[in-house]
């Protein structure tokens, strides 16, 4: 893992991150990070509350979403970078899935009950602390409640793909989700294209996919990609004439894998979505 001077994906307490995004954005600052992007699941209100607060000269913000979406049935993030956040249409779409998320954490609550554990939809919505609600936030529920001894067992036993918590959703297209951003002034980036658990053909395709449908960026510097990772992401790329970004997808000051700017370094013969915001 390498320091950046900028990271373009970062979570805060707006959907499930820890950190408040001032307190994220102080952070990355005396972490030597210059310019971020605030980048929280479906919701820009992280980025909203810090308009027009005052931050270190030595950092610049700018306006960021990671937009759950699908391709066919498979999920995927995009996201959205350097946005016009008053967009009439962005609006109304993040409107839309703060009910969408409502609605599966109702029954992601249900399907927990039914399960035999205690009603956990209020201690998730608290958890959420007014961002946008998820699993984590059922998972850290159940820490709480000592239903579980971490998120991890959490996820495992209740939260995770095919367990009683995994409520599936049906996402906006691919196709809508790049056309909004677009629409919105901003870039779309395919985010950590090998986290999907997708075979080299089906990570190829999708990326085929993503640029035919006017995708800009290919994230190719992010936790836990390896070099050949990075190899065959770079000849897509190039492939398809996308732009490179990275970021450290930050969470949580207590995952020590990563941090505010540090992520693996990209191939500097690509053309890098730097080009274009800074």
């Amino acid at each position: 893992m390498v320091m950046h001077s900028y990271d373009f994906h970062t979570h805060s307490t707006a959907s499930d991150g820890t950190l408040a995004p001032e307190v994220l954005i102080e952070k990355a600052s005396a972490a030597g990070v210059k310019l971020m992007a605030l980048t929280d699941h479906d919701s820009i209100s992280g980025y909203q509350s810090i308009a027009g607060m005052s931050f270190s000269e030595d950092i610049r913000v700018i306006s960021g979403v990671e937009l759950t979406c699908r391709l066919d049935k498979q999920v995927v993030h995009i996201v959205g970078l350097n946005l016009d956040t008053g967009n009439d249409r962005l609006l109304m779409h993040l409107g839309a899935l703060d009910t969408l998320r409502m609605e599966r954490a109702k029954a992601i609550a249900l399907r927990l009950e039914k399960a035999g554990l205690p009603d956990l939809l209020e201690a998730a919505i608290n958890c959420s602390a007014g961002g946008q609600i998820g699993r984590p936030h059922f998972a850290q529920a159940m820490v709480d409640l000592q239903l579980v001894t971490d998120q991890q067992q959490a996820f495992k036993k209740y939260l995770g793909a095919g367990k009683k918590g995994d409520v599936k959703v049906e996402w906006p297209e691919l196709a809508s989700v790049i056309a909004l951003i677009g629409e919105a002034q901003g870039l779309s980036v395919l985010a950590h294209p090998t986290k999907y658990n997708l075979t080299q053909n089906k990570i190829r395709f999708l990326v085929q996919r993503f640029s035919e449908l006017g995708g800009d960026a290919l994230e190719i510097g992010y936790p836990a990609v390896t070099l050949d990772h990075q190899r065959a992401l770079s000849l897509l790329i190039e492939k398809f004439k996308l732009l490179a970004s990275g970021g450290s997808d930050f969470h949580n000051p207590a995952n020590h894998w990563t941090g505010l700017g540090r992520f693996p370094n990209i191939p500097e013969h690509l053309p890098h979505v730097l080009d274009v915001v800074s």
